[in-house]
């Protein structure tokens, strides 16, 4: 009788993981030895999966797209965890198993939830999804002051955190356009570093100029009127070398944004590694928007102002594990979208960081009393953002953070016409080009 087999394939690399006080090893035993609980001991950025038996435990950190995909063996499943899709389907085929593949048939770890798998055969059990971080809503006072203190001083003390990881001889760069999300990382950084006595000759703000967007003047105003124009470096792209096809293999994705987004993320570092081959460390404002729900309500017929401030975390999250929206193969919000950003820093060989996605500032960002603050005024929610930012950087920082209107990063760094003229397929031609890749 042939012996049963079942076996876990990880691809994914360890040295991406960006840990606090643990190495991998240890996370992963934390992970499969203990209750979904204890993940909140595991600090950092992390895609981590870990068996014991049949039961394989996975987890990762909302800044980390974790996959997998469950193949069959006459000897028994095989498991297949990576970072990517095509990293799956390429050991699928190396194995003659490519058969077997679509890419909808591959799952993404949902940010915040342990994802316990059985490998007991067919039929395959579903998974099971433990929550392990529920931060309180509306907790704090309805003061705009003390909420930015809180909100900016969590901030920095990520910062803080990500910099004692950070070599000292390395430089550090901030993708940067003036807006409140990277304005104020900058300041911030630029406030740890300095109170730290960390050399400033090291920090870089890298804007974007593909000829004729309004963020390379709104760069320029935002560090002048702080007194620090001289950290600012232009990186100038020619529109035409914009790939839609390329950004779609990177990001592997087809949302019609999002592949905006990443098209000028992927010209940003494209251009900083042409400028600085060795450079590795970037910082971004990425998870800004969703901590403080600066999206346009209007523009998403699913939404209203009480679906987004009555539910925990939706931008970063979306709808949530169980709900009928909630995507298997793609999960949900910034869980989803996060690929926009990780997945150009990796083509490109950088290490990012997003502070704002840390748990302990989307905690702060989740106690705000949103219904208090704004009364269910769309309007007031718009506000609330640069009032709140604002006052925190200068009560943190003593630095004064001009506020300029909010503009999505793809109407910035071009402008919008000729973004819609560089980027004109709908979302239903991306997905088939997305298809296209594995079909």
């Amino acid at each position: 009788m042939n012996q049963y087999i079942e076996r876990v394939v990880d691809l994914l690399d360890p040295a991406t993981n960006d840990l606090c006080d643990l190495t991998t090893e240890q996370a992963c035993a934390l992970l499969v030895q203990h209750s979904a609980d204890a993940m909140q001991h595991i600090h950092g950025s992390f895609a981590l999966v870990a068996r014991s038996g049949k039961m394989v435990r996975m987890v990762r950190s909302l800044d980390r797209p974790m996959r997998y995909f469950l193949a069959k063996r006459t000897e028994g499943p095989v498991l297949i965890v990576a970072d990517r899709i095509d990293a799956i389907y390429d050991w699928l085929k190396s194995k003659g198993l490519e058969a077997q593949f679509h890419p909808s048939y591959t799952r993404m770890i949902p940010a915040h939830h342990v994802v316990d798998l059985q490998l007991i055969g067919c039929p395959d059990p579903d998974p099971v999804y433990t929550r392990f971080f529920t931060p309180e809503m509306a907790t704090m006072e309805p003061d705009t002051q003390h909420i930015g203190e809180r909100y900016i001083a969590a901030l920095a003390d990520e910062i803080s955190l990500w910099l004692d990881r950070v070599p000292a001889h390395e430089p550090i760069g901030v993708c940067f356009s003036g807006g409140i999300d990277s304005g104020s990382v900058f300041l911030a950084i630029y406030h740890v570093m300095k109170s730290r006595g960390m050399s400033l000759g090291r920090l870089k703000a890298f804007v974007l100029d593909l000829g004729d967007g309004p963020d390379l003047q709104q760069a320029r105003d935002f560090l002048n009127s702080a007194g620090l124009g001289l950290f600012l470096e232009a990186i100038q792209i020619d529109p035409a070398t914009i790939d839609v096809q390329e950004t779609i293999g990177i990001i592997e994705d087809y949302q019609s944004l999002d592949v905006q987004s990443a098209s000028m993320a992927i010209a940003l570092l494209r251009g900083i590694r042409r400028q600085y081959p060795e450079w590795r460390h970037l910082l971004d404002g990425d998870g800004g928007d969703e901590n403080l729900k600066d999206y346009p309500i209007e523009e998403n017929p699913e939404l209203t102002i009480r679906s987004v401030v009555h539910n925990p975390m939706l931008y970063q999250e979306g709808w949530g594990v169980g709900k009928i929206k909630h995507s298997l193969t793609y999960s949900g919000g910034l869980s989803r979208s996060y690929t926009r950003t990780y997945g150009p820093a990796q083509h490109f060989g950088f290490r990012g960081f997003s502070p704002y996605t840390r748990p302990k500032v989307i905690a702060v960002a989740e106690s705000i009393p949103f219904i208090k603050l704004t009364d269910y005024s769309v309007e007031r929610l718009y506000e609330l953002k640069g009032e709140i930012v604002a006052k925190g950087v200068a009560s943190v920082t003593g630095l004064e953070m001009p506020v300029f209107p909010k503009r999505r990063f793809q109407h910035g760094a071009i402008s919008e016409q000729k973004m819609h003229h560089t980027l004109p397929h709908s979302e239903i031609e991306y997905r088939k080009q997305f298809l296209s890749r594995y079909l």
